[in-house]
């Protein structure tokens, strides 16, 4: 009984102690498994899968995706980004070289891709209230140069 009012005082300091972005950003770190059913993409064909994993950096995420792109390619791609609004460096995407993140609010965040200075996509991304689904909402131009809109769905595993 006792531990268990020792864990129960512990947790609820802590809740009291972080501020509420804080548990919200919470919600966004994780491992994120692509729904291929619930999601679009146009143009072009989805990819077979996608994992996601979200972890925490000083001021914004940690970010790494691998999965088999629709042709059965294996793709990964990563960056570090600190919620500001500056340029990372955006790794395994050709069309892609930079990334700049900005938090619109404690469920969602806009991500803005650029290659050689230019903007390529933007991506708002929003985490549901009970912080199972990920919903990716992305436009801008691909490589050829055609529109982009995919609604994107992930869980989280």
């Amino acid at each position: 009984m006792r531990d268990a009012l020792l864990y129960l005082v512990f947790g609820a300091t802590a809740f009291l102690i972080l501020p509420p972005s804080a548990l919200a950003e919470d919600r966004w770190l994780g491992t994120w498994r692509l729904d291929v059913a619930k999601s679009t993409y146009s143009p072009g064909a989805p990819p077979k899968n996608t994992t996601i994993k979200l972890e925490p950096v000083e001021g914004g995420i940690k970010y790494t995706s691998d999965g088999v792109d629709a042709v059965g390619n294996r793709i990964h791609t990563e960056y570090v980004a600190r919620f500001d609004g500056a340029d990372y460096p955006f790794k395994g995407n050709a069309a892609v070289d930079t990334i700049s993140i900005r938090r619109i609010d404690d469920s969602s965040y806009e991500t803005t891709l650029k290659k050689a200075g230019i903007v390529v996509t933007t991506t708002r991304t929003i985490i549901s209230s009970d912080g199972k689904t990920r919903t990716t909402i992305q436009s801008g131009k691909n490589a050829q140069g055609e529109d982009v809109n995919n609604t994107i769905v992930y869980h989280k595993r």
